[in-house]
């Protein structure tokens, strides 16, 4: 278990600094509500030699030590690239909702999608948002992300929450009990990727509120290393 230290903003805009122990990383899979969209993505992997999945959803492991707030990541050579996803955090009994990037070496997920995830750093950003803020506009809010390459900067993913399934649903699958336990942080899932998958210098990526009027943000470069055999 270990600490990371979070601002919470409320509703009002009010914000309060919460030490979170997180003692475990879920990333689910395949949490498409839209089996056509679904089947996009898990063909766009295929693409790239990935395995389908054995369930959908399915909800890996990684751990909790590749969660970070820093604003740069050094990853294994240039086979690697970010997608952007809500993250779900429990804490005495009630749920925040952050954002993410589930970096990823594609190298490696084309053998071993466990074993993948647990090659790259997973970049959180430093602001949450109580669930219960948000759960009655919870399909409105939006997901999006952008590739920075040679300095230049595109859109590479963007959605609603709308096209995954609802909270609810993915911890009902997931959990024993449909209980979300403290101390796990989970990422929900995510969009294709326009263009395609592809690595970036940069990734930035952002959860957006249209309802409440808000924004979480956040950025990392890549830093990627020499690989010498």
């Amino acid at each position: 278990m270990f600490d990371l230290t979070f601002t919470v903003i409320d509703r009002e805009g009010g914000a309060v600094p919460l030490t979170l122990p997180i003692d475990q990383a879920v990333i689910a899979g395949w949490t498409g509500r839209d089996p056509v969209a679904r089947d996009k993505h898990i063909a766009e992997l295929e693409a790239l030699g990935i395995a389908r999945p054995a369930t959908t959803p399915i909800y890996y492991r990684c751990s909790a030590r590749r969660l970070t707030l820093e604003d740069a990541i050094e990853v294994c050579g240039n086979d690697t690239s970010g997608e952007v996803e809500f993250v779900l955090i429990g804490w005495q009994g009630r749920i925040f909702v952050g954002l993410g990037s589930d970096h990823t070496d594609r190298k490696v997920e084309s053998y071993s999608v466990t074993v993948s995830k647990q090659m790259c750093d997973k970049p959180l950003a430093s602001v949450l948002w109580e669930l219960e803020d948000v759960r009655g506009h919870w399909d409105k809010m939006i997901l999006r992300s952008y590739a920075v390459t040679n300095g230049k900067r595109e859109l590479y993913q963007e959605g609603t929450l709308d096209a995954m399934l609802s909270v609810d649903e993915l911890i009902k699958r997931g959990f024993e009990g449909g209980k979300f336990p403290d101390g796990c942080a989970m990422f929900g899932g995510t969009f294709a990727a326009k263009g395609g998958i592809r690595p970036a210098d940069r990734f930035e990526y952002e959860l957006e509120d249209p309802v409440l009027k808000r924004t979480i943000r956040h950025a990392y470069d890549v830093i990627a290393l020499p690989v010498r055999g």
